[in-house]
């Protein structure tokens, strides 16, 4: 029985952690919550007065404490709305993932089954490269995961105000590498940095730049930032 994600989905999660915080954040302002449609013919998802156009992730059975990938879906299989989740598969084939690429994962050996349903939705998402993820209860016993795939919600941008909150939350999220959490969150924003032996410079679109540092073992230590020009 698994009772914890392999090394290689955490690899991929740590990359994904602190820009999907952000993005999340970013969702909830634009989709904030209430009853919701969906219609998986149309691809589309309607919530707090949007309709948007979405793909399927997968669904996670309560009672099974099972995560089943849409491409699966012995119902969906071969439809446009399960087309991401099928990239997401051809990606855990390359990089040797397990919990991407297989039809279903058991996790029914994790101390909180739902919560890891929750983590292989926003790994989904960060492969995806998408601007968030959905997750919807669709009866007692299913709840269903979404990725947005609509130019009405927006990218979040680096703003180097609320930056260090993103990288210490996301740092938290697996606990596997604060270090593929930074540079997973700069490349994702295009930024280029240097990386010592204990820290990771980057220069900020605002002009100024940024330094982390990591202590022995290997946890952000400090986070700070100098203004450009000075």
């Amino acid at each position: 029985m698994t009772t914890t994600f392999t090394d290689a989905f955490l690899r991929t999660a740590e990359g994904h952690a602190a820009w999907g915080a952000e993005q999340l954040e970013e969702l909830g302002r634009v989709l904030p919550g209430g009853p919701w449609t969906a219609d998986l013919n149309q691809c589309v998802y309607q919530s707090a007065g949007r309709t948007i156009r979405v793909g399927l992730l997968g669904s996670y059975d309560l009672s099974e404490q099972s995560w089943l990938w849409g491409w699966a879906n012995p119902g969906l299989r071969g439809s446009a709305v399960v087309a991401a989740s099928e990239r997401i598969a051809e990606f855990g084939r390359r990089n040797g993932v397990p919990e991407l690429q297989h039809a279903s994962v058991d996790l029914s050996g994790f101390g909180d089954p739902r919560q890891a349903a929750e983590a292989i939705a926003f790994v989904g998402m960060g492969v995806l490269g998408a601007p968030g993820y959905i997750g919807e209860s669709a009866g007692p016993a299913t709840r269903v995961y979404f990725a947005p795939d609509d130019p009405q919600i927006p990218h979040a941008k680096l703003d180097s105000i609320a930056m260090p909150r993103f990288l210490t939350t996301g740092a938290g999220l697996f606990g596997h590498s604060a270090r593929q959490v930074v540079s997973g969150y700069f490349a994702h924003h295009g930024v280029t940095v240097e990386a010592g032996a204990d820290r990771i410079s980057a220069p900020l679109p605002d002009g100024s730049t940024t330094e982390i540092t990591f202590d022995a073992l290997g946890r952000i230590a400090a986070i700070n930032s100098t203004l450009g020009g000075r």
